[in-house]
């Protein structure tokens, strides 16, 4: 949490000051519905596109910076955002339901310990037939620079149950850091 924390106190290479490509697709395609849970949202460019869009939006992240950041964005565009700082594993805690969660870029920081606390808040925090969409590192990038890769079967073993996988399609991540982008899953997932 403290490296992301610091990460904000600059531009990190996954801040682009815009939404990723992939969700302003899923916007343009209705994909995504009703009200929506932004989860790691960093400095809020996805919500408040979401916002933008015409949904209701929170944002949670960790780093209180980034929601600090995000907030003060939301105040400049005049976009009604609820962003809150709080751990991903904790989700339960918002005590409400959504229709709608995304989350670009928080899956593939997961250890394998977390990734069932994760799942299991995210089904509290999922309406019955609410969809999760999530863009995350793909094995398909070589290794090196950036955070773990996640495969397609880790992503469909840690929706086994209680989940239906719409889809997982290869894509492809913006980034400041390389112009092409480091490969990418987009997955729709559904709470049964």
């Amino acid at each position: 949490m403290d490296f992301f924390n610091s990460a904000y106190k600059g531009t990190p290479p996954w801040d682009i000051g815009h939404p990723q490509k992939e969700f302003v697709g899923l916007v343009r395609r209705g994909e995504i519905s009703g009200s929506v849970l932004d989860i790691g949202c960093g400095t809020g460019e996805h919500a408040l596109f979401f916002a933008q869009e015409g949904h209701e939006v929170w944002g949670i992240d960790s780093a209180p910076l980034a929601i600090q950041k995000a907030q003060e964005k939301a105040a400049r565009r005049g976009l009604p955002v609820h962003f809150q700082v709080l751990d991903a594993l904790e989700l339960s805690r918002l005590n409400r339901k959504f229709d709608t969660a995304t989350d670009s870029g928080l899956f593939h920081t997961l250890s394998n310990e977390d990734r069932p606390v994760f799942v299991d808040n995210l089904a509290a925090v999922l309406s019955p037939g609410g969809k999760y969409f999530m863009l995350c590192f793909s094995d398909q990038e070589p290794p090196g620079y950036g955070p773990r890769r996640v495969s397609e079967r880790e992503i469909r073993d840690s929706f086994r149950d209680g989940w239906v996988i719409n889809y997982i399609r290869a894509a492809t991540f913006e980034s400041r850091t390389r112009p092409e982008g480091p490969r990418a899953w987009l997955s729709s997932i559904s709470k049964k």
